[in-house]
């Protein structure tokens, strides 16, 4: 099973595809789609769009697992977080991927054990989880990572939630 992951950002929207066979993850790619500060609004959105289509396109997943919003304290960021994340799902739309939701606590608590576990941790967890022999860089794409393995580990006891229910 082919899994897509996605850190969504205004500025960085990380992306990972992750290969899972039984209880075995590994890393088939993974990414950063970087905008500048600079440019429309539209044009950034844009690029967001087309270029995770064309990742859905290339490795196509069948599922997809996505980090929710943080609000925090700064709204406007979490305003331009939500825009990104939008129009990255948008773009797996065509796919009909079947899609999941992870909060930053839950990822973190996944991977490294604890839900405040830092970037270090989780990148290291990554890492480890995915038998690399290196840092999936930039942060973004190593987020990304996390947050399919996420869904490698967590989507079958969701299945079997939802059965039960």
């Amino acid at each position: 099973m082919i899994i897509l992951g996605i850190d969504p950002g205004l500025a960085n929207t990380g992306w990972g595809v992750v290969s899972r066979e039984g209880s075995t993850c590994r890393a088939l790619a993974y990414g950063c789609v970087t905008t500048k500060a600079g440019d429309p609004l539209a044009q950034r959105l844009a690029l967001i769009h087309d270029e995770i289509r064309d990742v859905t396109a290339r490795y196509r997943p069948v599922e997809c697992a996505v980090e929710s919003i943080f609000f925090g304290t700064n709204a406007k960021s979490a305003f331009a977080t939500g825009q990104a994340r939008g129009v990255a799902l948008l773009a797996t739309s065509g796919a009909r991927l079947v899609l999941a939701e992870y909060s930053p606590v839950q990822i973190k608590s996944v991977i490294a054990g604890s839900g405040t576990a830092d970037k270090k941790q989780v990148t290291y967890m990554v890492r480890a989880r995915l038998g690399m022999d290196h840092d999936p860089r930039p942060d973004h794409a190593a987020d990304a990572l996390a947050v399919a393995l996420t869904h490698a580990t967590l989507r079958d006891r969701r299945i079997l939630e939802e059965a039960s229910a």
